[in-house]
């Protein structure tokens, strides 16, 4: 099936669309990404995003516009990917829209009570033509889940090793990692788990020091500037989410804009310099990243695979390998996959799962008690001959039974 997966990270720099080439059954699936680009917001768009995240900038009138905003938005990315491509919108059979998630409810004990992602799908489907399938968390959070993190899934199919323990790091506005046994391993289960914070604090302390004119520390070049405040860096390490047991999740709401404004008063404070701020912060992402390692990892990992924005930053890597010097640190590029749209072709993956009526989520990732189909499907001018060619047939390679 060709499918567009779409993504709106946590740093909410752009939409991410890939199209993708999807066969097969699992555990022999196979995901071939056909083109994929990286769309831009217009000015000012990633301020409405992340103001929306803000419980005191966020009301129910901007959220609501926001929704329908980003469904166009959404729909304009995934045409664009397809006409780069070569191809019409009658030759895709599905979009699968993650949409821009604006808050997830943490409780106190961990337990996720709720999440909402915005990008109306009613939007997509009608502006494409395209069925869609969207709001694939909820559906894992109502089974006990954490409703995240969803890619492991996809780690789970396509990246395990015949004979290594890898760990799948994912450095976006948060960080995720998958804990992958090895092929050769029949017992062993995955472990998955936001790690905390990945780009969020750096991209957001950049903001508040550049003035609003940067909102990201490009190829980690201000970080370099600086010295790394050791002191201060293991006062950060003690903070209390990197205690809790997986699974858990995170975002925004415990590591982004107010948090760093703490954190810039405090490194000012101390008499640090702008670039010993940002040095410090993106410091303790690495040292987060691995004491998650150092507490939770089932066993010796071989393997560290990163991907995400965070894989493109030189002081924040280097800052990884120093830290993991037994472990061997790559990137998807390395194990054939593309880091930049990875997160997009999970979800073209999953809208194919949910289209064919198989759960998309492992209960040993998320936390839930029981696999479940995963999002919710808004048919599009296709939704009929979709059917017809892709559950009725009995020919079809891609029968839903």
């Amino acid at each position: 099936m060709h499918i567009v997966g779409l993504m709106s990270g946590t740093s909410a720099d752009a939409i991410d669309a890939a199209l993708c080439d999807i066969t097969g059954t699992p555990p022999l699936l196979n995901a071939r990404l056909l083109h994929a680009i990286t769309y831009a917001y217009p000015d000012g768009f990633q301020k409405r995003i992340l103001d929306a995240c803000l419980p005191a900038l966020s009301h129910v009138d901007t959220l609501c516009q926001l929704n329908f905003d980003m469904g166009e938005l959404f729909a304009a990315a995934a045409l664009q990917v397809i006409k780069e491509a070569g191809l019409n919108p009658s030759e895709i059979d599905l979009i699968g829209s993650h949409g821009q998630t604006v808050w997830h409810m943490v409780q106190p004990d961990g337990a996720v009570s709720a999440t909402l992602q915005v990008g109306e799908a009613a939007l997509i489907a009608e502006r494409t033509g395209i069925t869609t399938v969207s709001n694939f968390r909820p559906r894992d959070i109502a089974a006990g889940g954490q409703g995240a993190p969803l890619t492991g899934y996809a780690d789970w199919l396509l990246l395990r090793h015949p004979t290594k323990w890898r760990a799948i790091q994912n450095i976006g506005g948060i960080g995720n990692v998958t804990f992958l046994p090895p092929l050769s391993d029949t017992t062993s289960l995955p472990l998955a788990f936001d790690t905390g914070p990945g780009n969020a604090l750096i991209d957001s302390a950049m903001t508040i020091i550049s003035d609003g004119k940067l909102s990201y520390d490009q190829d980690g070049q201000l970080a370099k500037q600086g010295r790394i405040d050791e002191e201060w860096l293991e006062t950060l390490a003690t903070h209390p989410y990197f205690e809790v047991k997986p699974p858990k999740t995170t975002g925004r709401e415990l590591f982004g804009m107010p948090l760093a404004a703490q954190l810039v008063r405090e490194g000012q404070q101390r008499g640090l310099d702008a670039g010993s701020i940002v040095a410090t912060i993106t410091a303790l992402t690495a040292v987060s990243i691995f004491d998650s390692y150092q507490r939770f990892a089932p066993a010796a990992v071989s393997e560290v695979i990163l991907g995400g924005g965070g894989a493109h930053n030189p002081s924040l890597i280097g800052l990884l390998q120093s830290l993991l010097p037994l472990g061997k640190v790559l990137t998807h590029e390395d194990v054939g996959l593309d880091s930049d749209n990875k997160e997009a072709l999970v979800f073209a993956l999953l809208a194919h799962e949910t289209w064919h009526n198989r759960s998309g989520n492992l209960p040993t990732l998320t936390g839930a008690k029981y696999p479940v189909v995963l999002g919710q499907i808004t048919p599009g001018s296709n939704y009929l001959d979709l059917i017809k060619r892709t559950w009725c047939s009995p020919a079809s390679g891609d029968s839903a039974e």
